[in-house]
């Protein structure tokens, strides 16, 4: 089964093709067969302006059409489209989304930000994990900030934070909506035993490149701080040459780095895992769940 999900980001565009195989153990295999990625960064439109502008509304047009022909190409009969925080914002989304309709056939689905912490966790990572741990999934974006929290083996605790790193760079983002997500988490991320965060999202996934560390090892707090550290102490061009680092990821890792560091300082978390996964994994989960279910 070939299926497909697009996650319009407030940076990002991503189109994931995925073959949903039976392995072995007749539980479903999801081998990626392609990840395409447009940095559309609607958010620098969205949160200054409160709509996306027309330059914008090209972009989109065409990455959607882009993505259609690739799907097409690919034979893909079952896709989930959904877009985050800077259409949740934008004051014209169901324009955009109503012309990317007609002119493609892709049907877009605004999400919350609740809806989005969900759809993170249809990943099921903390699933193949040590049970005796909590685990703090946490998704950093260009708008928002999801955080899911298990305890022996049981959702805890959701919420999404308007606390994102394009928000950030834009000055978008006052002391109180910090202070709001400080509490929630000290409040709400308990646990007698080992808590571990998993971090998912370009950023971290960039950080996890950068240390050169194994798969499936985990980052700790210590070296996050001292990747911010050194980061903050580069221009953007200079993170560009010396880290080889996207102009579109140059300037957003520094605020990332902020979050995650806030977010497990306050939640008391040494260490986070860092497996490669995204929204557009977790909607590609979704959509299969809803086939067979059908």
């Amino acid at each position: 089964m070939r299926l497909a999900a697009i996650d319009i980001g407030s940076n990002a565009a991503r189109l994931l093709i995925t073959d949903v195989i039976r392995g072995i153990d007749g539980k479903p295999q999801f081998n990626k067969i392609n990840l395409v990625r447009v940095p559309l960064r609607l958010g620098f439109d969205v949160f200054e302006t409160g709509e996306i502008s027309k330059q914008k509304r090209g972009m989109i047009l065409q990455t959607m059409k882009a993505y259609s022909h690739l799907l097409k190409a690919y034979d893909v009969q079952n896709i989930k489209a959904c877009a985050t925080s800077a259409m949740r914002d934008a004051i014209n989304s169901e324009d955009i989304i109503r012309k990317v309709w007609m002119e493609t056939g892709i049907s877009i689905k605004v999400i919350s930000g609740d809806e989005e912490a969900a759809v993170i966790y249809e990943n099921h990572i903390a699933e193949n994990m040590d049970m005796s741990n909590s685990y703090l999934y946490i998704d950093v974006g260009g708008g928002s900030t999801e955080i899911t929290f298990f305890h022996e083996g049981k959702m805890k605790y959701k919420r999404s934070f308007n606390i994102g790193t394009i928000r950030l760079l834009k000055n978008q983002v006052e002391e109180t909506i910090w202070d709001e997500m400080k509490e929630a988490i000290k409040q709400n991320i308990k646990s007698t035993g080992t808590k571990v965060a998993i971090g998912s999202g370009g950023n971290i996934n960039k950080v996890f490149s950068l240390s050169k560390k194994k798969e499936g090892k985990p980052l700790n707090l210590e070296l996050l701080k001292d990747y911010y550290k050194e980061l903050s102490s580069f221009s953007i061009e200079e993170r560009i040459r010396l880290y080889k680092l996207r102009s579109d990821r140059a300037d957003v890792i520094v605020p990332a780095l902020q979050i995650y560091i806030n977010i497990m300082r306050w939640a008391d978390i040494e260490l986070i895992y860092v497996p490669k996964i995204g929204l557009a994994d977790g909607l590609v989960q979704k959509l299969y769940q809803e086939i067979i279910s059908r």
